[in-house]
């Protein structure tokens, strides 16, 4: 009976798009389903076995699917595939799955190509990758260095540049903790343009960034943008306040883009351009 409930409700690792429905977990399907194989069990004049019940208690117990792959398809019909976390928040952290910022700033990439056409660039908290993957198909940046601080986070990027052709010199991935970084280690990098999306999340987290920001504006001074879904008031104006005092000015990227990707857009979206 086990055997029964593994092949009819356990299933291997799907590919999901993102403009397909969302993803409807294995044991969600067992819930549903589970009533009516009861129910034909007792309209055939059978008892109620335990070997189902006990089937059914094990097959909920086990781990159920945590990683899906989402497919993202760019204008010139190019598709970003991407390994991505079902849950909002794993292995203690949210940098596995793909935020809306992240999508903002890619369409915004691939409205104004020319910011990295031919430019290194370097991203700070690249999460999966979405936006810099983007980026490396749409828009020919000469070298593109991804960063995050998060072991499993980087784990995943790497397979996701790779899985998506990118390879050293082009594309890179490197660790890079705002805590402990310095300016002189972005620096190194050499980049043209810096960008971030969706890094303004924690009061804690904003100031090891702002401080970061300061020191590579101190340096060769790139252009550096950072786009943020403002889902709390509060942490965004500190980050701004922050900006004042580390002697950061920033003008709003205002204007509408290109609705590339499907997602939520209920929360608003800003992207500023920061500068000295």
């Amino acid at each position: 009976m086990q055997q029964i409930f593994r092949s009819d409700f356990r299933h291997p690792q799907t590919d999901v798009s993102s403009l397909s429905e969302p993803h409807v977990s294995s044991v969600g399907r067992i819930q549903e389903a589970f009533p009516l194989r009861a129910h034909q069990e007792e309209a055939a004049g059978c008892e109620p076995l335990d070997e189902l019940y006990d089937a059914l208690a094990e097959v909920i117990g086990a781990e159920d699917t945590t990683e899906c792959y989402k497919s993202y398809l760019l204008p010139g019909g190019e598709v970003v595939s991407l390994l991505e976390s079902v849950a909002l928040i794993s292995s203690g952290t949210t940098g596995l799955v793909t935020w809306e910022a992240a999508l903002h700033l890619a369409e915004w990439a691939l409205d104004n190509r020319h910011t990295f056409t031919g430019r290194t660039v370097l991203e700070l908290g690249s999460g999966v990758g979405l936006t810099g993957v983007a980026i490396c198909r749409a828009c020919g940046p000469s070298r593109y260095v991804f960063s995050d601080c998060h072991a499993e986070v980087l784990h995943q990027l790497r397979g996701n540049v790779r899985r998506n052709g990118l390879i050293e010199p082009a594309a890179a991935v490197e660790e890079l903790d705002w805590t402990t970084a310095t300016g002189g280690r972005v620096t190194q990098v050499g980049a043209d343009v810096v960008i971030a999306a969706d890094v303004v999340y924690d009061p804690e987290v904003v100031e090891s960034l702002v401080k970061l920001l300061s020191e590579v504006l101190r340096g060769s001074s790139p252009q550096l943008l950072v786009c943020s879904t403002v889902r709390n008031q509060e942490t965004y104006g500190g980050f701004k306040q922050q900006l004042k005092r580390a002697g950061i000015e920033h003008r709003v990227m205002s204007g509408d883009v290109s609705r590339v990707f499907p997602y939520d857009r209920v929360a608003p979206i800003e992207m500023i351009s920061l500068f000295r």
